[in-house]
């Protein structure tokens, strides 16, 4: 027999969790379904344990820019009670029973499971049913998406999943990818010793983001000894005995001892029932409206939805979940000034439209570019101060559609151009204001200034 409740969440990552807590909290019956950890990919595969290493990796880079310290920064030593601080701290079972216990704490009812639609407001976990009255939240997230690489399906590389979890750096290591998670997991174990590969099969690093942030990072990592290769296909990969070997499109090939694939990732649809309430499986991704609806009585929330594989997205779509099943009123989802951060060192922080983006829509754009080495900050900074900021205008409306804050803290000084474009502040105001001496964000002074000589 069917067990009815108000809403059923299947999928309890950021997003899905969030919602599930508060609906729970508003006094809803709230069924939470999660095959894996509850709190998903970013507590425990992903964001988090990325970062510390991430963190680890930049202590030592530190101590190896600072004159008479390199030789006291010793590689092998470190890495080890990072993995083993990142396996207590990020992917120990205890936390996904904490959250489980924080959910069951406000009335939900958790089921450790799939999940798929049967039927309209119809949910079927391992045999168990359920029928929501008010609806039904998919928010499964998204997997990595591994590339048709001919061999590739037949050797044991990593996903970053893997990559998180290993307890020591290989030797040697083979990227594929240059986007975000490549990079800065290339970085990272690159900074605890590992000979890194990075193989791009477009012509620039970072392709969505800004050229120069890409050019920035290519030279940054060479400079650190780490092997780029750009508008370099893999068509072939092959393991033999402990080595990868990745045949290249020109000809050449790259060897290492572990294989890192960090491609990108994909939503998966399929296996979810949507033909049951008569939307398509074969989707790339779950089309919503601007209120998370995908049907009647229907949401999604997170990467499913394909507005990029973001945290800070799916945490977002969930509060509008949250007021669209409660009734109360709000605004549709808004992502003119949707943010990104490359957490490399530098951080690339970016948001809105980039240049080409702007131009390709038809914006008469105007760019302004300052270099965060020439500012006082960049100059007191010295040793890694490499970084940029780069705005986009819409020179008709006077106002910031994107802007690009890379640099030592470039996620944090991302933040006032985050609101420069969410909030359509003019031009002639953000000129007008006062910017802390000396600072990196002061930099964007400098690039207002070079607005005016476009």
């Amino acid at each position: 027999m069917a067990q009815e409740t108000d809403v059923v969440v299947v999928g309890m990552g950021v997003g899905g969790e969030h919602v599930c807590e508060r609906l729970a909290e508003a006094g809803l019956g709230v069924v939470g379904v999660e095959a894996e950890l509850v709190g998903g990919e970013c507590a425990y595969w992903a964001c988090i344990p990325s970062k510390m290493m991430i963190r680890g990796g930049n202590l030592l880079a530190e101590a190896r820019r600072i004159p008479g310290m390199a030789g006291q920064a010793q590689v092998a030593p470190h890495f080890g009670p990072v993995a083993a601080r990142i396996r207590d701290e990020a992917t120990d079972d205890w936390n996904d029973q904490v959250a489980v216990d924080r959910f069951t704490g406000k009335g939900g009812h958790f089921v450790r499971g799939r999940g798929r639609l049967t039927g309209p407001g119809r949910v079927e976990v391992d045999g168990a049913v359920f029928t929501a009255r008010r609806g039904v939240v998919l928010a499964t997230g998204s997997r990595p998406r591994i590339p048709p690489v001919p061999g590739l399906d037949r050797v044991p590389y990593w996903t970053n999943r893997d990559a998180v979890a290993a307890k020591e750096p290989p030797g040697s290591l083979i990227v594929l990818g240059g986007g975000a998670v490549g990079l800065e997991l290339a970085q990272a174990f690159a900074r605890f010793g590992s000979a890194v590969t990075v193989v791009e099969a477009t012509e620039r690093l970072l392709p969505a983001e800004e050229p120069e942030t890409g050019a920035l990072l290519g030279e940054v990592l060479g400079a650190e000894g780490i092997t780029v290769r750009t508008g370099a296909r893999a068509a072939g990969v092959r393991h033999a005995g402990n080595a990868f070997l990745v045949a290249l499109d020109g000809g050449e090939e790259v060897t290492a001892e572990q294989l890192l694939v960090a491609t990108g990732r994909r939503a998966d649809l399929t296996g979810l029932g949507l033909e049951t309430v008569g939307l398509d499986p074969d989707a790339r991704a779950l089309d919503v409206d601007g209120q998370l609806r995908a049907a009647a009585g229907l949401w999604g929330v997170g990467d499913l939805t394909g507005r990029g594989a973001f945290t800070h997205v799916a945490m977002y779509q969930a509060e509008i979940v949250v007021r669209a099943i409660l009734g109360k009123p709000g605004p549709d989802a808004d992502y003119r000034a949707l943010p990104r951060v490359t957490f490399t060192d530098p951080e690339v922080g970016s948001v809105g439209l980039s240049e080409q983006a702007a131009r390709e829509r038809g914006l008469r754009v105007r760019t302004g570019t300052a270099q965060v080495p020439s500012s006082a900050r960049g100059w007191i900074h010295k040793a890694g101060n490499q970084g940029l900021i780069k705005l986009v205008e819409d020179a008709d409306r006077g106002v910031l559609v994107g802007a690009t804050s890379a640099g030592p803290t470039g996620g944090e000084v991302l933040y006032g151009l985050a609101v420069a474009v969410q909030a359509d502040v003019p031009v002639d105001r953000l000129r007008h204001m006062m910017y802390a001496y000396p600072t990196f964000h002061r930099g964007v002074e400098d690039a207002l200034a070079a607005l005016d000589r476009d």
